[in-house]
């Protein structure tokens, strides 16, 4: 039995509450929005959420960490859990469908860091869940309850992979809107899924190859651990393994080193 199961299914457990959460409260007339310091949106949702996660991380495994989007950091030790109770608020409260609650758990390696074992990604909007611990596959799941074991594509040439991406800001700020555009030139097809999406359908293998160029530790953790069981690679621009570089790039691994090599810092 790989070694994070029950974890994996205390996870599983508690997006089921986050679920419940978030769906009473999605397309609410009277849905209470606010505008945080960083000038990003939360709504009550986000925070009910995160409350009903940590409420239940702490019940049943009070010696852990835990680092919320809304509510910051708790406690210490090598277990840390890492919540985005809603990826994707800017589409939460227009009533789009295309969020999603993000669980992980991060165990601390020998040199110190901590890497994400557990990975839930839930999108009841959509009716999709996707889930995954270290060692143990990647797997999604549907509004019917079915579990599917899920595995990245083998398509091993730019111009036959799709692309998947957030916005054109983002690139242009960092000094990679070039290498963007002519990646985007390059590949077969491009969409802005934008969010949690773009990485849950290279998993499944839908989509080839995707980034976002700034990320905090929550956006990621989760999705990571799903696409690395699903047997792709998840590093960030600059090519470093993890989830600690405050971006992305996610591919299928054949394509990673070209996705890496358009994506460079153009001169």
């Amino acid at each position: 039995m790989p070694e994070y199961d029950d974890d994996l299914r205390l996870a599983l457990e508690l997006a089921d509450a986050a679920d419940r959460t978030t769906m009473e409260r999605f397309r609410a007339l009277d849905l209470v929005v606010e505008t945080k310091p960083d000038m990003t949106p939360v709504s009550e949702a986000d925070k009910a959420a995160e409350a009903v996660i940590r409420a239940g991380i702490e019940a049943a495994r009070p010696d852990d960490a835990i680092l919320g989007e809304e509510y910051g950091l708790k406690g210490g030790g090598p277990r840390r859990w890492v919540v985005d109770p809603i990826d994707g608020t800017k589409n939460y409260v227009r009533g789009v469908p295309v969020w999603a609650t993000l669980i992980s758990l991060m165990a601390q390696s020998a040199d110190g860091t901590f890497r994400p074992v557990v990975g839930v990604v839930s999108a009841p909007a959509l009716g999709r869940r996707w889930w995954a611990s270290e060692g143990g596959g990647a797997y999604a799941g549907g509004a019917l309850g079915e579990t599917t074991p899920i595995g990245v594509s083998k398509v091993a040439a730019l111009e036959d992979a799709s692309f998947g991406y957030s916005s054109l800001s983002g690139w242009e700020e960092r000094g990679r809107l070039d290498g963007f555009l002519d990646l985007a030139r390059k590949v077969w097809r491009t969409r802005a899924y934008g969010d949690f999406w773009p990485y849950m359908m290279v998993a499944e293998g839908s989509l080839d190859l995707c980034g976002e160029p700034e990320l905090n530790l929550w956006d990621m953790a989760a999705i990571a651990v799903v696409v690395q069981e699903a047997g792709g690679r998840f590093t960030s621009l600059d090519g470093v393994d993890g989830v600690h570089g405050g971006n992305a790039v996610a591919s299928n691994g054949l394509l990673h080193e070209p996705l890496l090599t358009h994506l460079r810092p153009r001169d």
